[in-house]
């Protein structure tokens, strides 16, 4: 394996002042890498070292890092004096919500925050106010966010979790220190694909809220089976909750109307972020109408708060215009060459499994896909943990960085091909992934 000594050495230095060198604990992985550059679908990193990237910084380099389309506007408006001026609104920031709302079809009303989790937290508020209700629906192997609400039952071992009940929820098991026990019996997790644990939480608890990704993508390409979203959406109906879609990751990569408007299935509320910025710092928490207007509703009693000091900066503000613009050139043209790379992608790794004789299938949507060492794509946490094989992902992972491909290395974690990838690209990954199988089995 190679070393790393240029990296070594900053992170050493970033270690006195930052507590474990890194500023959000799950940038920390092995090899201990520091970048310095990335443009397009590639990264360099301190020692020279340079990668085909499929990380993507979590997702949000959809059109690639640094694309050019998306720096100049940038530059443009910081050379055109735009400033925070934290009074009042601003040209840029109304016309950003009128580009979701136009393309959106869940979309109604329109609120830019920074981060999902922000955005995510501001939703289940929102849930709570309107329905003067306490209680929240998870999902397990589902990431929401950071906050007490959904800071809980991402990869959760089964030895902790116990077998897979339904119908029924399983318990809260935090991701976290410091959140309440009280706080913890009001947030109920179920496993993904089960509407009868959904409606068996309904029945017991006065449920504000239901969150959920779309597909679940922090632990690979779960998608939904057939029939799921659209029970949710009757179970909210049914039962008076907010519906709410986490598409921080699914959204703009998967369509401009986000997966949902794929699906065929509108959310009462729906969350973006990451590509919808092409990597800076940009949320939008998104819905009906008459849900958004709670935000100002006169009485002030009944009005939760929303604030935000940075809350679209004219930096990301003017990152995410152009960056949807460029997703609307030529009736979607990004999607269809991206989707055509996914597709060169996942057969090949298929081949390559099939001819060593490997147990592994590729799930995949659309420039977003996963390597699972298992017969059968995952439907759920209990399906993915009790079948995939842990260890020779990561090992994979490991080889494939040491060959200059970038899989972010820990198991399960979704690989991303952008708009800058190229075939040749994908050539040379599935050359390098076969000769780091090959290793490995043989």
């Amino acid at each position: 394996m190679p070393s790393y000594p240029k990296s070594a050495a900053i992170l050493e230095h970033n270690r006195e002042f930052i507590p474990g060198g890194v500023v959000s604990v799950n940038r920390a992985s092995q090899p201990e890498i520091v970048f310095v550059k990335g443009e397009g679908a590639y990264l360099w990193d301190a020692d020279g070292n340079r990668y085909i990237d499929y990380h993507a910084a979590f997702a949000p380099h959809f059109l690639g890092h640094n694309d050019p389309t998306v720096t100049e506007a940038v530059v443009r408006a910081l050379r055109e004096g735009a400033s925070l001026y934290g009074s009042g609104t601003t040209e840029m920031e109304g016309r950003l919500a009128e580009l979701i709302c136009r393309n959106v079809p869940s979309a109604e009303s329109v609120q830019l925050l920074n981060t999902g989790s922000e955005a995510t937290y501001q939703a289940l508020r929102l849930s709570r106010a309107v329905t003067g209700r306490d209680h929240v629906i998870v999902m397990q192997g589902g990431y929401n966010g950071w906050h007490n609400d959904v800071a809980c039952n991402l990869m959760t071992p089964l030895a902790q979790l116990g077998p897979r009940i339904s119908p029924g929820e399983y318990p809260f098991k935090p991701i976290s220190s410091g959140i309440p026990v009280a706080h913890q019996q009001l947030v109920h997790p179920v496993n993904f694909n089960d509407l009868d644990s959904a409606r068996w939480v309904c029945e017991r608890y006065p449920v504000a809220g239901l969150i959920t990704e779309p597909i679940l993508q922090n632990i690979g390409i779960v998608k939904p089976q057939p029939g799921y979203l659209e029970g949710l959406r009757q179970l909210a109906d049914e039962y008076g909750f907010i519906l709410i879609f986490d598409e921080v990751k699914t959204g703009f990569r998967h369509a401009l109307g986000g997966y949902a408007s794929l699906a065929g299935v509108k959310p009462d509320l729906v969350v973006f972020g990451k590509a919808v910025a092409n990597g800076y710092p940009m949320a939008v928490l998104a819905g009906k109408k008459g849900l958004m207007d709670w935000f100002v509703h006169p009485d002030s009693g009944k009005r939760p708060l929303l604030a935000g000091t940075y809350n679209a900066h004219p930096v990301p503000t003017a990152a995410s215009i152009a960056c949807i613009e460029r997703l609307m050139l030529r009736d979607g043209e990004v999607y269809r060459n991206v989707e055509k790379l996914g597709q060169q992608a996942e057969e090949g790794i298929q081949t390559i499994v099939r001819q060593l004789g490997i147990t592994a299938i590729v799930a995949r949507q659309g420039s977003a896909f996963c390597l699972y060492f298992m017969d059968h794509p995952p439907v759920d946490w209990h399906d993915l943990a009790g079948h995939h094989d842990f260890s020779l992902d990561e090992k994979l992972r490991q080889k494939l960085i040491a060959a200059g491909v970038y899989f972010f290395p820990l198991a399960t974690k979704q690989c991303s091909i952008s708009a800058a990838h190229t075939e040749s690209d994908i050539a040379a990954t599935l050359e390098r992934l076969e000769a780091a199988l090959k290793a490995l089995v043989s």
